[in-house]
């Protein structure tokens, strides 16, 4: 029997007590998107200055090794034009053209999908823009429409005028009113008797 939580467990288990998470015999995909990365990061190291003293001091160094040193350590001798380092150098360069065009590509697709985010703010932008400008446009037409200050104030005097002349004819009627009910009172009323001396 096998440890738990080993492959030969895995393997064991019946299809239909396994849950859904649990990987089938069938080996784990890895990310789809493991050559782009490992292409731009290819991209960036070769275009660094250290990249560019780094390959340029092994080629010297390879160079001065298979020219100066004895014949029985020479790996890549000079009588047949340092042959290897050609070859390295050439497998290098195809390699390194199509790792760079796929960083490109991936660069310019983030690229598209930026421009078109920055397309889609500057939509939403203009659209706030236009909205607040219509409602500027409403609000001025809104105070062209409303009273200014003096208005309001000649307005409230004339009405203050108009109640003190109402509150004054009041008072007069009230008044005269009053002096009619006088009147009608002692029309109705009997002369007193008073004594006469």
């Amino acid at each position: 029997m096998a440890a738990p939580g080993s492959r030969r467990a895995r393997r064991d288990i019946d299809p239909l007590e396994a849950p859904k998470g649990l990987p089938r015999g069938r080996r784990q995909r890895t990310s789809r998107d493991v050559l782009g990365r490992f292409s731009e990061g290819f991209a960036r190291a070769m275009g660094t200055s250290g990249f560019l003293i780094g390959l340029t001091l092994l080629v010297v160094v390879w160079l001065i090794w298979n020219s100066v040193a004895p014949v029985g350590v020479q790996f890549d001798p000079r009588a047949t034009n340092f042959t290897l380092l050609t070859l390295i150098l050439s497998l290098q360069a195809s390699y390194a053209a199509p790792l760079i065009l796929l960083a490109q590509n991936r660069q310019d697709d983030r690229d598209r999908v930026q421009v078109e985010q920055d397309r889609q703010r500057a939509e939403r932008n203009l659209d706030d823009t236009e909205y607040l400008a219509r409602e500027i446009v409403a609000l001025r037409l809104l105070v062209r429409d409303l009273a200014s200050q003096d208005f309001v104030r000649d307005e409230l005097k004339a009405l203050l005028d108009e109640l003190d002349r109402r509150e004054v004819s009041r008072e007069a009627a009230a008044v005269e009113l009053a002096e009619e009910d006088e009147d009608a009172r002692r029309r109705r009323e009997p002369p007193s008797r008073t004594a006469m001396p």
